[in-house]
């Protein structure tokens, strides 16, 4: 029984390794691949691409877990893989509006496959086995920013235009990766338990497919109608009210890790032939970040009340610190001037150096934040965290997908400011719950 869980729980985050390996490094680089590629026949825009996906992701969340229970973990992780799949080709011949269908679907995609993927690994695991159940594939699944963007330093590096060999050949090699990724979910196997559940099940011959999915489908409706209501009142308490703005902030600067500043690092004339090949370099220095903040914040500081304050001021301060060598370090046209390079002079001579510990400095503090705000909610929504969770994923897509669709038009000061305006209103609101919660002992429940 062990020996299934195990093998499931190692091929479960191999398949995210390789089917986000493809996927993170294609978000690094997508904005400056499709203005290198424009065109009469195609004109599109990786920003607005990436705005869709999180936009409609936030969405999908709300009725996942109900196509998740109607189809099985595995049938829905699979069907999701194959519309990443999908996106990822896009790009070896790119169209406008297979761009931009592609991007709504892999967005329904996401959703399943998350939703999806919770639940299969509680499937595999129990009391004993959670904790290293999840080391194990969030470990896998944090490598994945490592592998693909290496790639893009090694092929990139040196070269001032991406041609279209140089993009094919990429994004073919990712739609390889992201296809093996796919075939992983048809190799996992039926939790021991589950099979014991299927073989009664089949027993009763009276029961037939069509009505045991039926049930299965009526089920699942009446629990997202209890699932949706209790978020309704989750929305209207004060705890959540006061997280939201540490979980939109999360939205902000998660797209600008993952879209804008490698973007922008590939506009900076300043860094010459290495300006692409830093775009590889900085995608692996913010996972070597969330790696390092990950492990050391979600594992080694547990739920202390004292340490999640501690690890979230730290977070602010390491964004501020970012934001700032950015603010000197970077043109402020970078994110705008993709084909052309860029035309402003920053305040200092722009140093590669300074932009990739940026880069680690984004990733560290990201995985303050978002360690820290899943320690929070699973602690005071012990008995409702599915419901609390959708809420953090629905209000951290929304404001990502905001964040890509304006970073195409503001200059990088006041894309800088936005982030360390609210992540200082979500600090103080952070600060503010965990007072609540040692001025009453319990925090208030809707």
């Amino acid at each position: 029984m062990a020996d299934v869980r195990v093998f499931n729980v190692v091929i479960l985050g191999i398949g995210f390794l390789l089917i986000f390996t493809a996927f993170t490094t294609c978000g690094n680089i997508e904005q400056t691949v499709i203005k290198s590629v424009e065109n009469r026949t195609f004109v599109g825009s990786g920003y607005h691409s990436l705005g869709i996906i999180y936009g409609v992701f936030s969405v999908s969340n709300l009725f996942a877990p109900t196509v998740v229970t109607i189809l099985g973990p595995q049938v829905t992780m699979f069907l999701s893989g194959v519309l990443y799949s999908g996106y990822i080709a896009v790009f070896i011949h790119p169209a406008a509006w297979s761009l931009y269908m592609t991007s709504f679907l892999i967005g329904v995609g996401a959703a399943m496959l998350w939703t999806a993927q919770g639940h299969f690994l509680v499937q595999n695991s129990d009391a004993a086995t959670i904790n290293r159940n999840t080391g194990v594939f969030w470990g896998l699944l944090q490598c994945s920013m490592l592998f693909g963007n290496l790639y893009i330093y090694f092929d990139w590096n040196g070269i001032t235009e991406i041609t279209d060999g140089n993009r094919r050949s990429l994004f073919l090699a990712l739609l390889v990766i992201s296809v093996l990724g796919t075939l992983c979910f048809l190799v996992l196997r039926k939790p021991p338990l589950q099979e014991d559940i299927l073989s009664e099940e089949e027993g009763q011959s009276l029961l037939s497919a069509h009505v045991m999915y039926k049930q299965r489908a009526v089920s699942a409706v009446r629990e997202a109608k209890s699932d949706f209501g209790t978020m309704l009142k989750l929305f209207q308490s004060r705890t959540i009210l006061l997280l939201s703005c540490c979980m939109a902030y999360s939205g902000l600067e998660l797209s600008f890790y993952s879209g804008v500043y490698g973007t922008c690092l590939g506009a900076t004339t300043h860094f010459g032939n290495a300006a692409k090949g830093l775009i590889g370099l900085s995608g692996i220095m913010v996972g070597i970040g969330e790696i390092l903040g990950g492990g050391l914040f979600g594992l080694v500081c547990k739920n202390s009340r004292l340490r999640r304050t501690s690890v979230v001021f730290l977070g602010m301060v390491v964004h501020f610190i970012a934001f700032y060598l950015i603010f000197l370090n970077i043109p402020d046209d970078a994110p705008l001037a993709i084909n052309s390079g860029t035309q402003h002079e920053p305040y200092l001579l722009p140093s590669a150096s300074i932009a990739l510990l940026c880069s680690f400095l984004l990733g560290l503090g990201d995985s303050c934040f978002n360690t820290q705000l899943y320690s929070i909610l699973g602690c005071v929504y012990a008995e409702q965290s599915a419901p609390a969770f959708t809420i953090f994923k629905f209000i951290q897509s929304i404001c990502a997908a905001l964040a890509f669709f304006y970073s195409g038009y503001l200059l990088l000061t006041w894309q800088l400011l936005l982030m360390v305006l609210l992540g200082f209103m979500g600090t103080l609101c952070f600060f503010l719950v965990e007072k609540m919660q040692n001025l009453t002992g319990v925090l208030e429940q809707p």
